[in-house]
């Protein structure tokens, strides 16, 4: 049993930690009597606190608590004991709580009525307010005499600026307290952000470079136009618009300057993960072309995965450029994959002639070996010869002397660049760094074969003249000649 000193020195210890109440402090108490006019809340005070029972009825004036009911209020008044109010943010009934409001700076709710010269009408309780069309929000919202006014009707809290002439002149703002809570909103919103950290936003404005969105209370982050998406974009307006919500990812929060960094794609995961498990060299598969540089076109093989297709992959035209024709932005075409580098996230391709098939884009590589028989297209001429595009990646090199023509003879006008060649392989190495093609053995081998034939018609004799074209081509290939037909 609970001795009587013990409760005493309880009740002693907690009188001395009450702390007396200021006006426009929020506290909770418990109701304990409601009477006519008014109610009595003990908040732990020497004596209860009274609050006018107006304020504990709902719109139909039914009492709303009952005794023993824990409430939230405010102290509007601590002369003469302590006054609450539980409901002036929503409606201030009587001038003095008019007045205690404007002194303690505690908002009031008003009803906005009417559009007056250089401003609202707004009923604040039983009292008329004005309120600026630069006070009713922290942005303007008024444009040429709107009809209807977006304001008019509408329920809002207001603080009082000006409260004059026994509240015949009361100035009110909802904008100080937009401000107000936009500050503590970004105070809020800036301990959160760190890079790393994933937040909803609302799409501000999207010049070309990106798009400012609102991460709340006002502070603003920019994601990069190089960030939107994990596909290429050039232009932001075709990736959000203004007013959007979405989500972004915080990259960087710079010091000094508070500037925000933010990303839509690295909310989701990098498409290049799964790259190792999809492509492999030696795959033909549908790309789109995005974008065309002097050195070749990028292609993207899906969303966020970005292929190559090096100028030195495409034939030789014979005009400058003229590989850009094949590829142009937008196209949508086969492309075979030449290499791919995980670590820098390269992966090369090689445009796939319309009408080929898989096997025999396989073979154009494959087929590069000594004494194979191919058609190429001439690329450029050097003094020491001529060389031959052969597949997208390769290129070999016909010697002078293995063009087949007089030393000198006019090298750039027999083979013009961009015009096609048949050659043999003379050499090749497994890498394809160095090859040697010869048009020269092309027509031995043709004479060879003529001879050849005519041999082997019945009754027919070579002549001792031609006995010699078949020692020439095997010297000239080395003893042994494939044709690839």
């Amino acid at each position: 049993m609970t001795q009587p000193d013990d409760d005493f020195a309880a009740l002693f210890a907690a009188s001395l930690q009450a702390k007396p109440l200021a006006r426009g402090q929020s506290v909770e108490g418990t109701i304990v009597r409601i009477g006519r006019e008014v109610a009595l809340v003990d908040v732990g005070g020497k004596s209860e606190a009274v609050l006018d029972v107006a304020e504990l009825k709902n719109e139909a004036g039914e009492i709303e608590a009952a005794v023993g009911d824990r409430i939230q209020a405010t102290v509007i008044s601590t002369q003469g004991g302590v006054t609450l109010s539980r409901r002036l943010a929503r409606r201030a009934a009587t001038e003095r709580q008019l007045e205690d409001a404007f002194r303690a700076r505690l908002p009031v709710e008003g009803l906005v009525q009417d559009v007056v010269k250089g401003g609202y009408e707004v009923r604040v309780g039983h009292s008329r307010a004005f309120c600026p069309f630069s006070q009713i929000d922290i942005r303007s919202t008024r444009a040429q005499n709107p009809e209807p006014d977006p304001h008019v009707g509408q329920r809002y809290s207001f603080l009082i600026t000006e409260f004059a002439e026994g509240g015949r002149n009361i100035i009110v703002s909802r904008r100080a307290l937009l401000e107000a809570e936009q500050e503590a909103r970004a105070a809020e919103v800036r301990q959160s952000l760190v890079p790393g950290v994933v937040l909803r936003g609302h799409v501000v404005s999207v010049p070309a470079f990106g798009a400012f969105v609102d991460l709340g209370g006002g502070v603003q982050g920019l994601v990069h136009v190089s960030e939107m998406g994990w596909s290429r974009a050039t232009d932001a307006a075709q990736v959000v618009s203004p007013g959007q919500e979405i989500t972004v990812k915080v990259l960087r929060v710079e010091e000094g300057t508070g500037k925000i960094a933010l990303s839509i794609k690295q909310v989701g995961e990098d498409p290049w993960v799964g790259v190792p498990n999809t492509y492999e060299v030696g795959q033909v598969l549908t790309g789109r072309v995005t974008r065309v540089a002097e050195f070749g076109a990028f292609v993207e093989l899906e969303p966020g995965v970005e292929a190559l297709a090096h100028a030195s992959t495409f034939p030789p035209t014979g005009r400058r450029d003229g590989w850009t024709q094949e590829v142009p932005v937008g196209r949508t075409a086969a492309f075979e994959i030449l290499s791919i580098d995980l670590d820098k996230k390269r992966i090369g391709v090689a445009l796939v002639p319309e009408g080929s098939s898989r096997a025999v884009v396989a073979g154009a590589t494959s087929g590069l070996v000594e004494g194979a028989r191919i058609v190429g297209k001439v690329e450029r001429h050097e003094r020491f010869g001529v060389f031959v595009f052969l597949a997208p990646g390769k290129v070999g090199l016909m010697p002078t002397s293995e063009t087949g023509v007089d030393k000198d003879a006019d090298i750039a006008k027999l083979f013009p660049v961009g015009s096609d060649v048949e050659v043999i392989v003379l050499e090749a190495d497994p890498a394809g760094r160095r090859i040697r093609v010869s048009r020269k053995a092309v027509h031995d081998a043709q004479e060879a074969a003529e001879l050849r034939e005519y041999t082997e018609r019945p009754g027919s004799a070579a002549p001792q003249s031609l006995g010699s074209l078949a020692d020439k081509l095997r010297n000239a290939l080395g003893g042994s000649v494939s044709r690839r037909d």
